[in-house]
């Protein structure tokens, strides 16, 4: 069987790596994007490499973002996010990929879909995952994002330019409510039979936030050791299985099971000296917590935006996990994760029976790696019918 091929960009957003397409340039039916994301992706590869196509072999590297016009007068483009199982044969749509997003608006301008002129561009991003607008604000040069800049995020060699991304009442992002059970703290029951208290947010994506000291770490630990604490990562799977059905984001733990990209799942700790995967030592009073989160099972390296996101809103939230072990600021929260940390703007407000999210901010960088045409082996999709 002869190869396909089709155009695609290959981008850096945040410290995230994915081939982004122009949905005119996808099967009309979506069931037949699958097979071809998994194929570009090199995925199932059950070495975790994926080195027969484009994914790095970790969640962070393994992803698909697909642009499109508008479907509603609020925005200026449509995005839909996939994430790609690297070791399964399985496409995730559920959720949103805050470091992609901030790639989304210049790639919207590299695929013609929008123009822009002057110095800056502000694009108003439909995430077709949540059905929520992140808007991003970046400079321009001949009309595209501006090559260099002097912002340095953690985890990304080099600066670049700056780019702010502003998720605009991201609560409720798939339960409807920024507090999916109304309270700022649960108790889940495990299969084994243990319990464990729990903070469940859904803004950006939904997530389970668990001190790292019920779990007997710190909070501080290098994501390889995570990984290879296999009844860490038994633990910390059941914790996210059990937070999925009281979120009503699954109906039963093998739904959950199923549905491995949400809801995203951390341990956080109080500030405390850390050692980054750069070697540097990040100091006590440089952050206001510790997060590590887990991604698709692995360990992330860095942390989601959404999920940043989504624990800055926590730490607003009088009673949670995250408030309780995080110092005490007004201002912006910086989230300390293993690559470095993130800086974050949440506002929430009160409101009867609980809080809203009012809106959260982060800034990011991205670059353009590649355009051309990504050959993949999947089957050819059925012609549409007339």
């Amino acid at each position: 069987m002869p190869l396909h091929s089709l155009p695609a960009l290959f981008m850096r957003g945040g410290t995230s790596n994915g081939l982004v397409f122009d949905s005119r340039d996808l099967p009309a039916d979506r069931a037949d994007w699958d097979a071809i994301f998994l194929a570009a992706m090199g995925s199932p590869d059950p070495d975790g490499r994926q080195l027969d196509g484009m994914g790095g072999g970790v969640s962070s590297l393994s992803k698909v973002c697909v642009l499109a016009p508008p479907s509603r007068a609020d925005a200026d483009i449509d995005y839909t996010f996939a994430q790609v199982s690297v070791r399964e044969a399985s496409v995730d749509y559920a959720g949103n990929c805050g470091n992609m997003a901030s790639a989304m608006g210049p790639a919207a301008l590299v695929l013609g879909l929008l123009r822009a002129e002057g110095a800056q561009a502000r694009v108003r991003i439909h995430n077709t995952n949540t059905a929520r607008i992140v808007a991003a604000t970046f400079p321009l040069e001949d009309g595209l994002l501006a090559g260099a800049g002097d912002l340095e995020i953690d985890g990304v060699a080099g600066t670049a330019a700056p780019i702010r991304l502003d998720f605009l009442d991201p609560g409720g992002a798939k339960t409807g409510k920024l507090l999916p059970t109304g309270r700022a703290r649960d108790r889940l029951d495990l299969p084994d039979g243990a319990e464990i208290e729990a903070s469940l947010v859904d803004a950006a994506n939904p997530c389970v936030f668990v001190a790292a000291s019920a779990l007997g770490k710190t909070g501080t630990e290098h994501p390889d050791d995570l990984q290879a604490d296999a009844a860490f990562l038994a633990r910390i799977e059941a914790i996210r299985q059990a937070g999925s059905v009281r979120m009503g984001l699954t109906a039963d733990l093998p739904a959950a099971a199923r549905m491995a990209s949400l809801p995203k799942v951390a341990m956080v700790a109080p500030p405390a000296e850390a050692r980054l995967l750069s070697g540097r030592v990040l100091p006590a009073e440089a952050m206001h917590l510790h997060v590590r989160m887990m991604s698709m099972g692995q360990a992330h390296r860095a942390v989601p935006i959404t999920g940043a996101l989504c624990l800055g809103l926590a730490c607003r939230l009088p009673g949670s996990i995250p408030a309780d072990c995080a110092r005490p600021d007004e201002a912006a929260l910086t989230l300390a994760h293993p690559s470095g940390s993130v800086l974050v703007d949440a506002q929430t407000a009160p409101e009867p029976g609980g809080a809203r999210a009012i809106s959260g901010a982060v800034y990011r960088t991205a670059r353009l790696l590649f355009a051309g045409r990504v050959f993949h082996a999947a089957p050819p999709a059925a012609p549409p019918t007339p």
